[in-house]
């Protein structure tokens, strides 16, 4: 059974900084790409970072993806972080070899880690 489980949420003050991990099971995680989501209330599911098979990622100033395929993990450092970032963050997994940020690309979802910014 595949089970996908995101950790490392929380309440930050705004400029601080987040590690966020995903932990993949029950798949060849070699095999999966891997992506960042977050969905805020009365919003739409955006995403946020991807990393392939092989570590190519997305770059985002504030974003920092990477993984760890000994651990079957992947990460999301977020630094100075904004109000605007307040959400339940998602991370999924994909067959296919690529980085994408469409959500329909990806086949199994954890069940989120929120991520509040205070000001």
């Amino acid at each position: 059974q595949v089970q996908v489980a995101e950790s490392g949420g929380g309440l930050v003050q705004a400029g601080g900084s987040l590690r966020l991990s995903c932990t993949a099971s029950g798949l060849t995680f070699d095999d999966y790409a891997m992506g960042w989501f977050r969905q805020a209330p009365g919003k739409e599911r955006e995403g946020v970072s991807c990393i392939t098979r092989r570590g190519h990622s997305t770059y985002e100033a504030r974003f920092s993806i990477s993984r760890d395929p000994a651990k079957n993990k992947v990460y999301l450092q977020i630094s100075s972080l904004k109000p605007e970032d307040t959400a339940m963050y998602y991370c999924a997994a994909t067959l296919l070899d690529l980085c994408t940020l469409q959500s329909e690309a990806y086949t199994y979802w954890g069940q989120g880690t929120q991520v509040t910014v205070s000001s």
